[in-house]
């Protein structure tokens, strides 16, 4: 049978076909009345119309779609924030454009080209380096565009964060209160915002409750993965008396695990560890993790909110930087420190 056209809901409806377009075109809600709009989406349902979005931006300007760009889909941290992103999108009858960059600046530059010739009508990045040279260059040719779990150093943003300098403090305190004093901080990659905001909380937090913590007490993984958590613990275990350890995500608290076995170590026994972001399965792992909980769900939201704030703006919208407050979930991968053995050699 061919596909049913405007004309046809319009007839069904009993309105004209202006009418019918107005009423199912969301970027007009008050050109119509309430009664006359649910009985023209009514008659589309029931005929199985489907909306000419492609005709539709090409009237209007808006695809009604965002682009969003995360760094690593394999990192368990992200498919919550997404969900965020697009439960709200839909909300406002947006849809989501998903990319991944592979933390590659050039990759990153071919899929927001991608995007934009799809004619996105804004970005939500994840992906974004400390000095991201294609993502600043969308900010300042004035594209709309809101940051989550990152900022650009000297750019100002909108953003949504996770409240870093709470969470890093409520979980250098909880070893503190343990007992420990040799408390060391697992960083990641230092081209990265959230490394640097985690690194400055865990050493303000030090300082804070007269903790020393000289430089062997820090160390960088490559990537926010277990692999590279696995070798930047090493160092850090091999080079320093450390008690207990803050990773700056999950993953790096995972290749603390299994630095430790392979170190003849065992947690939290010999050290003690706290991951962040509460990763699906942190409570599954052995022991189970204790961690700072981030809410990527709502932070997604909020930076879908944010976005659309800016689109339904009618002039330009001052930058909003948006905390998303933390919560350190108390699980068995911390304990009392005991006396770490003096020599470690490494096992294969």
């Amino acid at each position: 049978m061919p596909r049913p056209t405007l004309a046809d809901v319009a007839r069904a409806a009993g309105v004209h076909p202006g009418t019918a377009s107005r009423a199912l075109n969301p970027d007009l809600p008050d050109r119509i009345t309430a009664a006359t709009a649910k009985r023209v989406r009514e008659a589309a349902q029931r005929l199985g119309y489907v909306v000419d979005s492609m005709g539709r931006s090409l009237r209007t300007g808006r695809s009604r779609t965002v682009g969003v760009l995360v760094p690593d889909l394999t990192n368990p941290v992200f498919p919550g924030m997404i969900r965020g992103i697009e439960d709200e999108l839909r909300a406002h009858d947006y849809a989501a454009l998903l990319a991944n960059t592979d933390n590659e600046v050039t990759r990153e530059a071919e899929l927001i080209a991608t995007l934009k010739a799809r004619q996105c009508d804004a970005f939500i990045v994840a992906s974004a380096l400390r000095d991201d040279p294609v993502v600043r260059e969308l900010v300042t040719a004035g594209d709309r565009v809101v940051l989550i779990n990152r900022l650009l150093d000297d750019t100002t943003t909108s953003a949504v964060l996770s409240d870093d300098q709470s969470g890093v403090a409520a979980a250098v305190t909880h070893l503190h209160d343990l007992g420990h004093k040799a408390i060391g901080h697992l960083a990641g990659p230092r081209n990265l915002s959230i490394t640097q905001a985690r690194r400055d909380a865990y050493s303000h937090s030090m300082t804070s409750l007269g903790l020393r913590h000289p430089r062997n007490y820090l160390v960088h993984a490559s990537a926010y993965t277990a692999a590279a958590g696995h070798d930047a613990a090493l160092r850090l275990i091999e080079r320093s008396d450390v008690t207990a350890i803050v990773a700056g995500n999950d993953m790096l608290a995972v290749g603390c695990y299994t630095a430790l076995e392979q170190l003849g170590l065992s947690c939290p026994k010999d050290i003690s560890v706290v991951g962040y972001n509460d990763m699906p399965l942190a409570e599954h792992l052995r022991p189970a993790l204790t961690t700072v909980r981030m809410p990527q769900y709502d932070m997604g939201v909020e930076a879908a909110r944010l976005i659309m704030n800016i689109l339904g703006a009618s002039e330009q919208v001052s930058p909003e930087t948006i905390f998303v407050p933390t919560e350190l979930v108390l699980r068995s991968s911390t304990a009392p420190p005991a006396a770490r053995p003096r020599a470690i050699s490494q096992r294969s």
